[in-house]
């Protein structure tokens, strides 16, 4: 049976981090506990579960914390997690197995993080594989009978456990304000961490979040070493800062390039040219947009776009335009998507 020390990093998560610990604690036989700067109770709470708990001054880098309570770590495996997570009696059955069964060969086990939808994250599926558990040293071992190569790519298993995420609300505006301090410090995005910037941004962000974001975003879109996805995501935001302030000019500008390309652009773009005519009163040309947000491209940033707002989007305007029967034929589309 292998050994797993618990990491994690926390500040101020006294609501949240018993509920946490005791649904793991006993499945693991270390727990590490890092703290950023807590001024309530949680250091308190950890403490009665471990006494490895370590101070950690908070420098707006997730990263660094985190291999700072990796560092601390002594067993064979590290378990991940944060303290709005939670592992069912199902589950922590499926853990049990696990920890008894795993092969020594394999370096991460990824889980599923489920309740996704519930609480707006930037993640688009109620539950996604996300890498959870990593062996501590990793051994290199050499492959091949001839022209042997050393083998870089970690073994990863994809187990079926699902890790329940219950925070006690959104994270987007500290992470906001974080990606904003980053691009205002220049630092250029990778397409992983832009992507995740322009999805907080469509799910939670307010008007003076996409005003804020636009000048870099706009830099984005016009750097030849992006690629389609990028580029297009990137306008997408932009066009979004414009229609809010009212500027036509940018907004048709960036909306048609995230068109405007072999894959026929994306929902997003669709929505806000419909949102975009049905403020200005053409609501026959709103419809357009919004079916086509609907039924004929697929969503880039987040799943709402490619059905519910559409779909409310012609239920609005066919409303408006009297015609009942092609409202209630979105309605109810509508109530078939709300029911899945």
């Amino acid at each position: 049976m292998i050994t797993i020390s618990l990491c994690m990093i926390v500040k101020n998560e006294e609501d949240v981090l018993a509920r946490c610990l005791d649904s793991v604690a006993d499945l693991v036989d270390e727990i590490v506990i890092v703290d950023t700067g807590s001024t309530d109770a949680t250091k308190e709470i950890a403490a009665r579960y471990t006494d490895k708990i370590y101070d950690f001054r908070w420098i707006d880098d997730f990263s660094a914390a985190r291999n700072y309570a990796f560092s601390k770590a002594s067993c064979e495996y590290i378990y991940t997690a944060d303290a709005d997570e939670v592992i069912s009696p199902e589950n922590r059955e499926k853990f049990c197995h696990l920890k008894r069964a795993l092969l020594p060969e394999i370096e991460i086990v990824q889980m599923k993080y489920g309740n996704q939808l519930q609480f707006g994250t930037v993640y688009n599926y109620d539950e996604e594989y996300r890498p959870k558990l990593f062996k501590r040293l990793r051994e290199f071992v050499w492959q091949e009978p001839i022209h042997e190569m050393v083998r870089l790519e970690p073994v990863i298993y994809d187990s079926d456990i699902v890790i329940t995420h219950m925070p006690k609300g959104s994270h987007a505006q500290r992470d906001l304000q974080n990606f904003r301090k980053q691009t205002d410090a220049g630092i250029k995005l990778g397409k992983r961490l832009q992507n995740m910037y322009a999805k907080e941004l469509f799910l939670a962000g307010e008007e003076q979040d996409f005003q804020q974001a636009e000048a870099y975003f706009k830099v984005s879109a016009a750097d030849p070493e992006r690629g389609l996805e990028e580029i297009r995501e990137a306008c997408c935001v932009v066009a979004r800062a414009a229609r809010l302030r009212g500027d036509e000019r940018t907004f048709f500008k960036y909306v048609v390039k995230a068109i405007a390309d072999d894959e026929g652009g994306c929902s997003e773009a669709c929505v806000e040219l419909g949102l975009f005519y049905e403020a200005a009163g053409d609501l026959g040309e709103a419809v357009i947009w919004f079916y086509n947000a609907a039924y004929e491209v697929v969503p880039q940033l987040t799943l709402a776009s490619g059905r519910q707002l559409p779909l409310e989007g012609l239920v609005r305007c066919y409303k408006a335009l009297g015609m009942e029967e092609q409202a209630l034929q979105y309605e109810e589309e509508h109530r078939k998507l709300e029911q899945e």
